[in-house]
């Protein structure tokens, strides 16, 4: 074994006892690991910083940006709007969100289409009244399969597809993952919705608590648009509407002043207001799913509007605010911004919202571009919240921002651009008409996961080039000598599996992509079919909630300990081995 062989092995054997340790950031420890690298002449200067431009890291980068913008534009909501039901069975339910957690999770990035389901199904318990844990787990398990469909849908398919195009010559394309990838998830996902559910505890929670519990529920005014669903209805006819979104209807203004009572059986027309009362998200969720609108957002409506975001703000007995109304102050003409809401100790009033004086410890609601909510606050002398900010999903562009994204891959897949220019000119079309902010954009981007996979890359091309990962394959091979090469190929997958299950997907990715070669080139057989069982393997970490991000994001939520997760996924892990061997050899043979 060589100097160079040697100080590698220590170096990321030292890296992956960090990374399961968990106390230190992976980003810190992965890029430590590249200098250490580097001052040991393991690594040329040279070369230490090329993977901040490697094409997989842009790609990844620019994948999580068309996430957000997707999820701006409400195209996920658009999607999942139709199949959110209290009244279905359980097991119907999981089977119709994991369907559409593996769709979009094969288009976005998959810890993307979590969050933005992993609301509405919390949602769906509270109204079920049943434990989110029994259903929490399937979705988080059925965005991981979904992802594995596309080139895009995970890290671990781009970095396989990037090393393919160094090693080879040729990338993966797009849809080179789908054959394999489809058959696992479609397995997957009967296997959690028709019986993994049943293995997971019930934890007794049926909901987190929700944002906006300490200030207490805010009354707020929505104005009915031209050609709005209200229209024509009473206001009675909007309360299953309001109830499936935990809002409640107050009453109904009519060219400026407050009808009697709750006006239930009044019917709605073009101009009026209703009064709601609830938190943010609710109100902002009742207001798209109604199309209504907000008071001055039709300032910012459009296909060119701007993003807009809702911030709570406490009002102190130095604001400009004390005693005065937002029609005193022309908050809307003078700032951008819109008071949209008002929430006083759970105390309702009678006044509109714009013409209520406000008091010291009110808590208010802000609508407007986030450079000018910030701006106004400011003016105001009112405190914003911390982790009060909500993004005002802009449903008007919801097609729009699929449209382009279709594009972008239309483009890519026909040959006409690579992959990552045409996510780049999608970004950069979501950027010009205000569907991401320039702010969001860096937000989107989930740095840490950059910087490891940064980090690892030059790390693993030397261990390559000081031929480290074919003395892995040559022990693998000398392991396993009396073993067909399907064998070999599931016993790859296992231990990449095992790997992945306590070590983030993109280092697993990274680590076992050469040797798969290797053992591939050892075997004299072709590569694709050990590229192909890397990829799965590195993808499905289901055993606990620390080798994928979707399995740590649900623990809290779900109320789950480190050992339930194995209930589920190890058979879930046995099941894709079995599965995926024979339709991996089957599309890609040796």
């Amino acid at each position: 074994m060589t100097y160079e062989q040697l100080f590698l092995f220590c170096l990321l054997g030292v890296v992956f006892g960090f990374l399961v340790w968990g106390r230190i950031r992976y980003d810190l420890v992965a890029f430590a690991a590249l200098i250490i690298a580097v001052v040991g002449g393991v690594v040329p200067a040279h070369d230490a910083f090329m993977g901040f431009g490697h094409e997989a890291v842009v790609i990844i980068a620019l994948v999580l940006i068309v996430s957000r913008a997707m999820m701006n534009a409400g195209a996920v909501e658009l999607i999942a709007r139709f199949v959110l039901s209290a009244g279905r069975s359980l097991p119907t339910h999981i089977g119709l969100m994991s369907i559409i957690g593996a769709g979009l999770s094969a288009v976005i990035n998959n810890v993307a289409a979590l969050v933005m389901l992993m609301t509405l199904d919390i949602e769906a318990a509270e109204k079920a009244k049943r434990s989110v844990s029994r259903s929490l787990m399937p979705l988080s398990f059925a965005t991981i399969l979904g992802g594995m469909i596309t080139l895009i849908g995970t890290p671990p398919n781009i970095v396989i597809a990037e090393f393919r195009d160094r090693a080879l010559g040729e990338p993966y394309s797009m849809f080179d993952f789908s054959p394999v990838g489809l058959i696992c998830a479609a397995v997957g996902i009967a296997f959690v919705a028709l019986i993994g559910w049943r293995f997971i505890p019930d934890t007794g929670l049926g909901a987190v608590v929700g944002e906006g519990g300490e200030a207490g529920l805010f009354v707020a005014e929505a104005g009915v648009k031209e050609k709005s669903k209200a229209i024509g209805q009473t206001v009675n006819d909007l309360y299953p509407l309001a109830d499936e979104h935990d809002v409640t209807i107050l009453g109904l203004v009519r060219r400026g002043n407050r009808l009697a009572g709750f006006s239930a059986g009044e019917e709605v027309r073009r101009s009026d207001h209703l009064i709601l009362e609830g938190d943010p998200k609710s109100i902002e969720a009742f207001i798209g799913a109604a199309e209504l609108d907000a008071a001055g957002s039709e300032e910012h409506g459009g296909i060119r509007g701007k993003s807009l975001v809702l911030v709570e703000a406490i009002v102190p007995d130095n604001s400009r605010m004390v005693g005065r109304t937002a029609h005193d102050l022309r908050l809307f003409y003078r700032r951008g911004v819109t008071l949209l809401g008002v929430a006083r100790q759970g105390k309702r009033f009678r006044e509109r919202v714009r013409k209520l004086p406000i008091r010291t410890g009110d808590v208010v609601l802000l609508l407007g571009p986030e450079s000018q909510v910030a701006d106004a606050a400011d003016w105001l002398g009112v405190l914003p919240l911390a982790d009060r900010s909500h993004t005002v999903i802009q449903r008007g562009k919801a097609l729009f921002a699929m449209g382009v994204f279709a594009v972008a891959v239309a483009t890519s897949v026909m040959g006409f651009v690579p992959l990552a220019v045409a996510l780049a000119g999608a970004v950069a079309v979501y950027a010009l008409f205000n569907v991401v902010g320039a702010r969001e954009i860096y937000e989107a981007v989930e740095w840490p996961v950059i910087v490891l996979l940064a980090s690892l890359i030059p790390l693993g091309l030397a261990l390559e080039e000081s031929g480290g990962t074919k003395l892995i394959a040559e022990s693998i091979l000398s392991l396993t000598g009396a073993l067909p090469a399907w064998g070999i190929l599931a016993i790859l997958m296992i231990v990449t599996m095992t790997l992945s299950d306590f070590l983030n997907n993109v280092a697993t990715a990274l680590i076992a992509a050469p040797v798969g070669l290797s053992v591939a080139r050892g075997l004299d057989v072709s590569p694709d079919p050990f590229l192909m069982a890397v990829a799965v393997a590195a993808s499905c970490a289901f055993l606990t909630p620390i080798g994928h991000k979707n399995n740590t994001i649900i623990m809290g939520p779900g109320g789950y300990r480190f050992g339930d997760y194995w209930r589920i996924g190890l058979p879930l892990e046995v099941i894709i081995v079995v599965v995926s061997v024979p339709a991996i050899l089957f599309f890609w043979p040796l």
